[in-house]
């Protein structure tokens, strides 16, 4: 009620003091939407400085608080007297004598960790910043949604979440490092150290799919900032309909440069001479516009214009010049072009005309045309593609191009054809392409160069943080190195670069048995050093010739009644039960190759267990099916990994979707196979 009463006007306020309010609401709406932080402790943190520094102590929080007198109780994790809470070592203690770690769940304490700096007081540095904290949070269940660790940055993510804004950062990192969690708080670090000039400029972070997105959606509002806009790239095409990925094939197509190329052949199709002279009344006189007149309109308005709707207003200027032209070659004085321009414009032969010279067109129109014709396919492919590329591209026309629902591969191409044809004639706001200040990318390894190139035209100054694992490149267009996709991105300035070594979520056991496979699909790349030495081993369960189905239908989905999969389903649900009953709490993730999830999920609803599909439900229930095609980036506690041999041979790049699968678990890792197993999970004896 007080801060009410702090912007209230009156009936009588000045214009200026409403204007005073307003802004004085709004700095208060935004202080208050900051310091709400849930459920989450707001102090995690001291430092204590030697005497020689003055001895005093802060506290670090996740947002900084004052009291009345203005002198801090806590202050902001991103601030820079905070940065010696997460880079202080023995060897370089800037300044502390102690750093104090208070180990909580929620708003409880649970512990407080302290670390010594010097040779008169005790341990010096220890392993890990925080451990008793990090440790804490590595083991507590999964919720299905990522949490913030402002708390827990080591040192290495916090060098790449204090690098310098300008330029582009290129992060490497293995599974379970902390990429995606040093990028997003990277992102809220540049928001609070440069508010000017991101916060007009703005900041995107884009994610693999919508999945994805869920999964990381609280993080950057529990660390205060609400204004960054979170999406994948088929979001920023507004009024567009994108669901599911084309086949790996026409994937591989489209992301390809060619296509440029291809689309502009495809413009140049729709900018046409007439093929017959045009000729309309105008009183007693016969307007003209020749073939050869409409040769030179075109040909004027492809040199003289870099979009295709920019030009539309001149080659409708220039037909209506010719025309009144045509009358001033009689011997009576002609009409002015205003006046032809009045009186015709309305005229069915002249609209007819101009649409087919220079039509105005949306990305989808131009697409949809194209795909929907083999004849324009043809013509815009020319020698860039070969006869069998072309005709994948091929599809069935709709009935209007606003009902086309699009695939993410095509989300690109859209973009390639939106800056070629430009704005149409009065709706330049909403046909522009926003660009921000600065760019998160994640999953940046499986992206293909037209969406690498989406992802230029959208970046201000080339300020970029681009991050990934080359080991986990899946896609039809997985980089084999950075040097691929560094060459489709902007920046005047050499890229920096910088690789997380040390593994967070996998225990050792597991993390040896993903390094073989790691070594299967990449020869020679380190996988991360996992700090946590103990952990369950992974189980392997075969499935056996004799195991019954599950109860219910008898056969699950089956594939057309194949007791195999009977079997394979019966094993899974088996193993679910099983690791439930161990699970005190957190998550179960079923992770399988996409054919097999509705035949899982049968199993699982005849065994009255409930779950959920991933696509469906993200991870909100406690035992969900997730297609190895969308778990990457994502986290359980238990990951059940059903037949290896499939995932292996019916993907494109199958040993490191392998890789993926088996390194998504914090806690426990069961591979459920009737196959033979892919030679990396073979135990040492065989």
């Amino acid at each position: 009620m007080s801060l009410q009463d702090m912007v209230e006007v009156g009936a009588g306020g000045t214009h200026q003091a409403r204007y005073e309010r307003e802004i004085i609401w709004d700095s208060i709406s935004t202080r208050l939407s900051a310091l709400d932080i849930g459920d989450a402790s707001l102090v995690f943190g001291r430092l204590d400085w030697a005497d020689e520094q003055g001895g005093d102590r802060l506290y670090v929080g996740r947002v900084a608080v004052w009291d009345d007198d203005q002198e801090p109780v806590t202050i902001d994790w991103r601030a820079p007297a905070a940065e010696a809470f997460y880079r202080a070592t023995g060897s370089d203690p800037m300044g502390l004598s102690r750093r104090r770690h208070f180990v909580t769940r929620g708003r409880e304490l649970l512990g407080v960790e302290d670390e010594y700096f010097g040779e008169t007081n005790g341990r010096g540095r220890m392993p890990l910043v925080g451990e008793a904290a990090l440790r804490a949070g590595l083991e507590a269940g999964r919720t299905g949604r990522l949490a913030d660790a402002a708390a827990t940055i080591q040192v290495e993510q916090d060098a790449i979440i204090r690098s310098p804004l300008p330029g582009l950062l290129m992060v490497q990192g293995g599974p379970g490092t902390g990429k995606t969690v040093a990028a997003l708080h990277r992102a809220a670090y540049l928001l609070y150290t440069h508010r000017f000039p991101l916060e007009g400029q703005g900041m995107l972070v884009l994610g693999p799919n919508r999945l994805f997105l869920t999964y990381i959606e609280q993080v950057l509002p529990s660390l205060g900032e609400a204004g960054v806009e979170v999406s994948m790239l088929a979001d920023l095409l507004p009024g567009t309909r994108v669901k599911g990925l084309d086949d790996s094939g026409v994937s591989r197509i489209k992301g390809d440069l060619r296509m440029i190329s291809v689309l502009r052949r495809a413009r140049r199709d729709r900018q046409r001479p007439l093929r017959a002279d045009v000729t309309v009344g105008f009183g007693l006189r016969r307007l003209r516009l020749t073939v050869a007149q409409s040769e030179e309109i075109v040909r004027q308005a492809r040199r003289r214009f870099r979009t295709h709707n920019r030009a539309r207003r001149f080659v409708e200027e220039q037909m209506y010049q010719c025309l009144t032209d045509s009358a001033s070659r009689t011997n009576s004085p002609g009409p002015d072009v205003e006046t032809v321009r009045e009186r015709l414009h309305g005229s069915i032969e002249l609209r007819e005309a101009l649409e087919w010279m220079w039509p105005v067109l949306t990305p989808a129109h131009l697409l949809h045309d194209l795909f929907g014709s083999p004849a324009l396919l043809r013509s815009a492919a020319g020698s860039l593609l070969t006869a069998e590329e072309t005709d994948l591209l091929y599809r069935p026309r709709a009935a209007h191009a606003s009902d086309v629902v699009w695939t993410a591969d095509d989300a690109p191409l859209l973009d390639e054809a939106l800056a070629l044809l430009g704005p149409r004639p009065g709706h330049k706001q909403a046909d522009s392409i926003r660009t921000y200040g600065h760019i998160v990318v994640d999953e940046a390894q499986d992206l293909s160069p037209m969406q690498l190139r989406m992802i230029s035209r959208r970046s201000l100054n080339g300020s970029m943080t681009v991050v990934g694992d080359i080991a986990q490149a899946t896609s039809a267009w997985g980089h084999d190195s950075w040097d691929s996709v560094i060459e489709h991105l902007p920046g005047d300035k050499d890229p920096r670069f910088a690789e997380l070594t040390i593994g967070y979520r996998l225990p050792e056991p597991i993390m040896d048995v993903a390094a073989k496979v790691l070594d299967a699909a990449m020869p020679g790349l380190v996988p991360p050093q996992s700090i946590r030495t103990e952990g369950r081993p992974p189980r392997f369960v075969p499935v056996v010739a004799h195991q019954a189905p599950p109860s219910g239908n008898g056969q699950g989905n089956g594939q057309d009644g194949d007791p195999s999969h009977a079997r394979l389903t019966a094993a899974v649900v088996g193993e679910v039960k099983a690791e439930l009953s161990v699970l005190a709490n957190g998550n179960l993730a079923v992770i399988c190759h996409n054919a097999l999830a509705d035949a899982i999920s049968e199993a699982l609803t005849s065994a009255d267990i409930d779950h959920g599909l991933v696509y469906e439900r993200g991870l909100e229930s406690r035992v969900t099916i997730v297609p190895v095609e969308l778990v990457k980036g994502l986290e359980v506690d238990t990951a059940i990994v059903v037949e290896p041999a499939d995932i292996c041979q019916k993907l494109p790049k199958g040993m490191r979707a392998l890789y993926v699968a088996v390194t998504r678990a914090t806690q426990r890792l069961v591979v459920v196979y009737a196959r033979p197993l892919p030679e990396p999970l073979l135990p040492k004896e065989a």
